[in-house]
């Protein structure tokens, strides 16, 4: 074993062990519906969507919201997501989101299939790289926000009834942006490569817009994002992380190239890494994780059936770890997340007969606008909505909340946002995740890793 390979064994496997240490280790004696979990967790994404919804949008209690978003700029940026409890449109998070999810089903797209939820899946990347499409409005002009976080968070209003501000903010060479546009790079690729098989055209378009990007660094350009989704890590892994997906996609070596030549000077392999999320890619980028479950379990799941598939241990000079032993661990933290847990409810919510039933969203919280159509102001939603003790009126179905303290406990309340706020950047790599272990209960797995995709060979 050369030193470069030694020194990355060494990493995987500290993080591994340190996985263990920060999150327990479960006696799988209850049994989970991971195929019912799959499908709520891709119900959500229909949930958070912006815009005029489709005919066949099964979320019943949503209706078209934001219809006039970059109006004011003389620019169509209707659709997208909202990425949490709130209304306004943040392009990182939202572009992590999409990368996720495409990770997702290009990893596990047999799975996701045998499952039934694979149509469903698609929609949901489409929602966002449609978005994406539309807010890429210039080689260098990428449409990063939709909404100001401060003056929406003053408000308690349904999506369909808001009266908040919808400023649309851009980045171009003025005012750049790499973290946005990197990250959207990186889903627009990923992307590419789940619609090559089925929609050839729309494919090669994603591509295209891909391969366009800049730097700069966004939470400068934009005043807005800075307290809501500020930027800590740089744009750098973004960079890489870009890089690597516009490589995946293109099979052009100069990306792959790129990453290489600029991972020790941008830090990709000298960061303290304890993080994979929408701002810290380094973790993605050396297949690591450690504080966020959703995203640690994916990475973990996609490693695990890497080894399996090539029939690989994780050998390092003073141990081993072996792709089960490594599914293992993922699904005891799956069982925490269904309800295996010191508070006895899902996290997921809908799953299960225990689960939040006041989670943070305005949405919601309140009585469905396609049955009351009446118009609830700013601060009327505030004083006759979230503060009521009652359960929310609609169930956030699939969406992946806060989840408990470091004392595992969990305070069902709509105010505490901190537990009961869900993102769809939280619940996007559980859907991966969900169709692996309902493949595996159903003896049915042959994952798409094996069949020659794997973003874990390229790093």
């Amino acid at each position: 074993m050369g030193k470069k390979s030694q020194c990355r064994c060494n990493l995987l496997l500290h993080f591994f062990l340190l996985l263990l240490s920060l999150f327990p280790t479960l006696s799988l004696s209850q049994s989970f519906d991971y195929g019912d979990a799959l499908s709520k967790s891709l119900l959500y994404f229909e949930a958070q969507r912006s815009g005029r919804l489709p005919y066949n949008q099964r979320v019943r209690w949503r209706h078209h919201s934001g219809l006039t978003d970059g109006l004011e700029q003389g620019v169509d940026l209707v659709g997208g997501y909202y990425d949490a409890g709130d209304n306004v449109k943040f392009g990182l998070p939202m572009a992590f989101t999409i990368t996720m999810l495409s990770w997702g089903v290009l990893e596990f797209r047999d799975e996701i299939a045998a499952a039934g939820e694979l149509r469903h899946a698609l929609e949901a990347i489409k929602w966002g790289t449609d978005y994406f499409i539309k807010a890429h409005t210039h080689p260098h002009v990428l449409w990063a926000q939709v909404g100001d976080g401060d003056t929406d968070h003053l408000c308690w209003q349904r999506p369909e009834d808001m009266t908040t501000s919808r400023r649309a903010y851009k980045l171009d060479e003025e005012n750049p942006g790499s973290e946005v546009a990197a990250e959207t790079a990186a889903a627009m690729a990923a992307a590419s490569m789940v619609f090559r098989r089925t929609n050839p055209h729309y494919s090669h378009l994603l591509l295209e817009h891909a391969q366009q990007k800049y730097r700069g660094k966004y939470d400068k350009s934009i005043g807005g994002a800075k307290g809501y989704y500020t930027s800590v890590s740089g744009y750098m892994d973004e960079l890489l992380w870009a890089a690597l997906w516009v490589y995946k996609a293109t099979d052009n070596s100069k990306y792959l190239n790129y990453a290489i030549q600029n991972a020790l000077p941008f830090g990709g392999i000298t960061w303290a890494i304890t993080e994979f999320s929408w701002d810290v890619k380094y973790a993605g980028l050396q297949i690591i994780a450690a504080t966020y479950v959703s995203t640690a379990v994916f990475l973990l799941t996609v490693y695990s059936d890497h080894l399996h598939a090539t029939n690989q241990m994780l050998n390092c000079p003073t141990d081993s770890v072996g792709s089960h032993e490594i599914l293992s661990f993922v699904k005891s933290q799956v069982a925490y997340i269904l309800g295996s847990n010191p508070m006895g409810i899902s996290y997921l919510v809908g799953y299960g007969p225990a689960y939040p039933k006041r989670v943070h969203h305005r949405g919601a919280s309140m009585e469905p606008y396609r049955e009351s159509k009446v118009f609830v102001g700013c601060t009327q939603g505030y004083d006759h909505w979230h503060g009521r003790q009652d359960p929310n009126p609609n169930v956030l179905v699939g969406a992946l909340v806060g989840g408990p303290d470091s004392k595992d406990d969990y305070v069902d309340r709509r105010g505490n946002f901190v537990q009961t706020e869900a993102c769809t950047y939280n619940t996007a790599p559980l859907v991966g995740v969900f169709a692996k272990l309902n493949a595996l209960e159903k003896g049915s797995s042959n994952s798409t890793a094996s069949a020659g995709f794997s973003l874990v060979s390229s790093i």
